[in-house]
C-alpha cells in the first residue's frame, strides 16, 4: 500500500468524468488499496479516484462501521432530505452545507467481481451521494447552501427527526410536543451491504 498524492482545489481533474471499469485487475486492487491508506492518513470519510488523479469509476468509503470499495457505483433510490456540514480532502480550506438524501440505496461491484448493494443513512448516504459526485466530475462547493438559508431549514429539520426518533415530550405549559436535548444527538448511522449476485474472475 501507498499514500497517493491528492488533487486540489482548481485542478481539471476534479471536473472531468470518468470512465467505467471493465476489468478488476492488480492495477485496479492496488489502487483501492493505496486510496484506502490514503483516506486514512488525511482522516477522511470517503475517496474517489479522481482525487488522486485516476479518472475510474472507484471509490472507497468508511464511515466508522468498516471500508467499502465501491467499483462502478450506482445510487438506485433515495429518499428524504438532510442538510448539515460537508468538507472535502480535495478542499481542505472549504465547507459549508449542503442538503443530501437521508437514506441512499447504491449497487456496486467489489474486488471480487461480485454484484452488491449498500443502504446507507445519514453520513454514509451523505458520503456515497459525494464520492459518486466526484465521479461525475461534480463537487460539493457547487452545491453549498448559503449559511442563513441553511440556519432556517435546520430546525424543522431536527424536530423532524426528534419526531421521527420518538425524542419529544408533551409540555403541560405549551400543549405541544417539544424537542429534547436528545433529538440534537446524531441519529445512528446505518450501513447494510448485502451480495446481489456471484461475480466471475475478472483476472
Amino acid at each position: 500500500m501507498a499514500i497517493r498524492k491528492l488533487r486540489y482545489n482548481d485542478d481539471p481533474i476534479l471536473r472531468k468524468r470518468a470512465r467505467e471499469i471493465t476489468e478488476i485487475n492488480d492495477r485496479i486492487k492496488t489502487l483501492a488499496s493505496d486510496m484506502l491508506e490514503t483516506m486514512y492518513h488525511d482522516e477522511g470519510v470517503g475517496l474517489a479516484a479522481p482525487q488522486v488523479g485516476i479518472l475510474r469509476r472507484l471509490i472507497v468509503i468508511d464511515v466508522g462501521q468498516g471500508p467499502i470499495t465501491m467499483i462502478n457505483p450506482v445510487i438506485v433510490s433515495q429518499k428524504g432530505s438532510i442538510v448539515d456540514i460537508e468538507g472535502c480532502l480535495s478542499f481542505p480550506d472549504d465547507g459549508g452545507y449542503v442538503e443530501r438524501p437521508e437514506y441512499v440505496t447504491a449497487q456496486y461491484t467489489d474486488l471480487e467481481g461480485r454484484h452488491c448493494e449498500v443502504k446507507g443513512h445519514m453520513l454514509l448516504a451523505r458520503a456515497i451521494c459525494h464520492e459518486i459526485d466526484h465521479l461525475n466530475g461534480e463537487v460539493f462547493i457547487d452545491k453549498k447552501i448559503p449559511n442563513e438559508e441553511a440556519q432556517k431549514m435546520i430546525p424543522k429539520q431536527n424536530e423532524r427527526l426528534a419526531r421521527e426518533q420518538n425524542k419529544t415530550v408533551h409540555s403541560s405549559e405549551s400543549g405541544r410536543d417539544e424537542v429534547t436535548s436528545e433529538a440534537y444527538e446524531a441519529p445512528a448511522d446505518l450501513q447494510e451491504v448485502a451480495v446481489i449476485e456471484e461475480g466471475t474472475d475478472h483476472e
